[in-house]
């Protein structure tokens, strides 16, 4: 099919079209938001057995040099260098401020890091890297490759047909491995708060690798609607929306990805502020909220306390399919984010009872070998 717009096309896009997608722009790129089966369904059946993402809008980057580990320690405050060979931590590149630039994930290979951003931050995080790690390292963006994500409590037993190594690899780990007879790059990760796995596959395989498991019983495909509502279940945040240049890794409660080594030595962006915070606590935190009824409560609802006082603004919102109810995050002063604390939503006007509670929302059932 010809692209007549200035819209990218991942290679799978036909395959998309092909299957009934109804296919809409996001980050640049013309992206399944969902199937004929709709976005609910979609949610369950990642749930309960295995659905298949296309992800490959998302920026695959391989950083090369005498010691990229350290090098990149620079731009992130994660504890890069301890990682061990086919190892990987999720991490953000911070400001001087100690905003939020964007969140990645990144994987220490034999000989170099495998890097993954997001599709909406590609062209800034890779111009980031490149001008941060001149003369030190070599950063290349790979454009011939696919990224898919197979997700699901039946993820493991789809693939293991493929290859069985595939099996007992734990959460966050990494493998070069051939799926269908093909080389590829294989993580235990993704962004649903369900077992599964990201492959990375080159383009002129991706689409009959996909075709592959999507004959398996247990998959399905999967849209970006689904995988919005997944995440947000799953309390995992989206950058642009819950991260953004003006909240901190302490609002947003990531600090479990700040080593204790980090946080003594700095040497990263933003390091002096973000240890200040962590010792005289954020003005706001990021939360969960479960609105009462079944009216969801959108991105910029504003949060009010019992007095009726705007006191922050929800950043993800929905309904949550395996809840049936709906759900969100938002940030609010430190006083207001214990669990239990009841708050009150503006939605069109009116106040809606809502309280903080724990997140996740739904459990996360990751694979820790």
């Amino acid at each position: 099919m010809v692209n007549t717009s200035d819209v990218n096309r991942t290679v799978l896009y036909d395959l998309h079209v092909e299957l009934g997608a109804k296919m809409v722009p996001f980050a640049g790129y013309d992206m399944p938001v969902q199937y004929p089966d709709g976005i609910m369904k979609e949610h369950l059946q990642t749930r309960e057995s295995a659905g298949l993402f296309d992800v490959s809008h998302m920026g695959q980057v391989v950083i090369t040099g005498n010691d990229p580990a350290k090098s990149i320690e620079k731009l992130v405050p994660g504890d890069i260098q301890s990682l061990k060979t086919g190892e990987m931590r999720y991490s953000f590149f911070t400001n001087e401020q100690g905003g939020i630039l964007d969140d990645l994930i990144i994987t220490r290979r034999e000989n170099d890091l495998f890097v993954v951003v997001n599709a909406a931050c590609k062209e800034q995080d890779i111009a980031l890297l490149k001008n941060g790690l001149a003369g030190e390292a070599v950063v290349e963006e790979l454009t011939n490759r696919a990224l898919v994500a197979l997700q699901g409590p039946k993820s493991a037993t789809v693939l293991t047909r493929f290859n069985p190594e595939v099996a007992t690899m734990p959460f966050m780990s990494f493998k070069e491995l051939e799926i269908d007879g093909v080389p590829c790059f294989v993580t235990r990760s993704g962004y649903t708060g369900e077992d599964g796995y990201e492959i990375s596959i080159p383009n002129e395989n991706a689409v009959a690798i996909c075709k592959k498991l999507l004959a398996e019983t247990e998959v399905d495909p999967i849209g970006l609607g689904a995988r919005d509502s997944l995440r947000l279940e799953a309390g995992l945040c989206l950058y642009g929306h819950d991260l953004t240049t003006e909240t901190t890794p302490v609002s947003a409660g990531l600090l479990w990805a700040i080593s204790k080594r980090r946080r003594e030595e700095g040497g990263f962006p933003g390091a002096d502020t973000i240890v200040k915070e962590i010792a005289d606590k954020p003005a706001m935190k990021r939360v969960g909220i479960l609105p009462e009824g079944r009216a969801p409560a959108r991105e910029h609802t504003e949060i009010a306390d019992m007095d009726g006082n705007v006191v922050g603004e929800i950043t993800s919102g929905g309904f949550a399919p395996s809840l049936q109810a709906p759900i969100a995050m938002g940030y609010v002063p430190l006083a207001l984010a214990a669990a239990g604390t009841e708050v009150q939503l503006i939605i069109r006007g009116k106040a809606r009872a809502a309280k903080i509670v724990k997140m996740p929302f739904v459990e996360q059932r990751y694979y820790r070998g």
